[in-house]
């Protein structure tokens, strides 16, 4: 995600490369910018004096923004309930740390420390299923989270169909195990399971948002009235060498609004316009590690020096 946008001055907005949709769409605008001044050149040769009214177009045109329009809608609906989400599981992670260091308690003080590390291993858990999730959803690999997790169940993790889920059911077990071990009073137990309950609903928003892609009929039908109309441009218009300018400006608009809709669809991957899951990752384990008393935390991501927060 591109942070500190409303910082820069209107000259960097306007030659921002980075994270704007011109990389996708430059070469798709001058292959009808070519193809515009090919027509241009053969009509004022005197070779092609095919002239359409622009009345079609003006319709078209408009017809098509709506389109494009409600695209992008439902783009950054998925989006937005993609960050709603991830904000969700920034206030459970909270939520769940505080009661594990609330409500787990010994009745035999001789078991203080054994409770600490308890509590320790628990949270390490959480922090273990942030960090997976995220890779989960970016399909990346979980060698990483051997800093969380005993080597045995990092072996259990990568053997597992879906890592997060194997995280989260040993949260439940580790918080029988304290119901077992008479650390937790079973009448609290429903809460903790309430907790993990809701990353079992958040875990399965994110992965409906990124199984379930706009229908691919809807999409394709948009890819394809955008490049009739820009290819069709030239016919109503291939008067003057202005035209050129006129395709090329109207191509970019139109097949940018078309490139942002893909761009944003899918709002976990790793591209500038994308949800910030490893910043939100390291806000959660910082925030988690600070309420165990740990010192030696980590330092919030920063943007890169284009703006860009992975």
């Amino acid at each position: 995600m591109i942070v500190h946008a409303k910082k820069w001055s209107w000259l960097r907005i306007l030659f921002q490369i980075r994270g704007s949709v011109f990389p996708m769409i430059w070469r798709r605008v001058l292959a009808t910018t070519l193809f515009a001044a090919f027509l241009t050149g053969l009509h004022i040769q005197g070779w092609f004096q095919l002239t359409l009214t622009p009345l079609p177009f003006t319709v078209l045109g408009l017809a098509l923004s709506i389109f494009l329009g409600f695209r992008n809608s439902s783009s950054y609906d998925r989006f937005w309930e993609g960050r709603k989400l991830w904000g969700q599981l920034v206030n459970t992670c909270r939520s769940l740390s505080r009661q594990v260091l609330s409500y787990l308690q010994v009745q035999d003080l001789s078991e203080d420390q054994a409770l600490k590390d308890f509590q320790r291993e628990i949270i390490y858990l959480q922090i273990a299923y942030v960090h997976a999730l995220r890779q989960h959803l970016r399909g990346h690999s979980f060698e990483s989270l051997n800093v969380w997790l005993s080597e045995a169940d990092l072996k259990a993790l990568m053997g597992s169909s879906n890592p997060p889920m194997y995280l989260m059911n040993q949260l439940s077990a580790r918080l029988a195990q304290a119901g077992q071990r008479g650390w937790l009073n079973p009448l609290h137990l429903p809460l903790f399971e309430e907790r993990v309950h809701e990353l079992s609903n958040l875990q399965g928003g994110c992965e409906r948002i990124m199984n379930t892609p706009l229908p691919f009929a809807y999409a394709s039908l948009m890819h394809q009235l955008a490049a009739i109309y820009c290819f069709a441009l030239p016919f109503a218009f291939a008067t003057h060498w202005y035209t050129l300018v006129l395709v090329a400006v109207v191509s970019y608009a139109f097949l940018g609004l078309d490139a942002i809709g893909d761009s944003i669809e899918n709002p976990f991957e790793v591209e500038p316009n994308d949800l910030p899951l490893e910043a939100i990752s390291r806000t959660i384990e910082i925030n988690l590690r600070d309420m165990l008393g740990e010192t030696d935390l980590p330092a919030p991501m920063a943007p890169n020096r284009h703006g860009v927060l992975y």
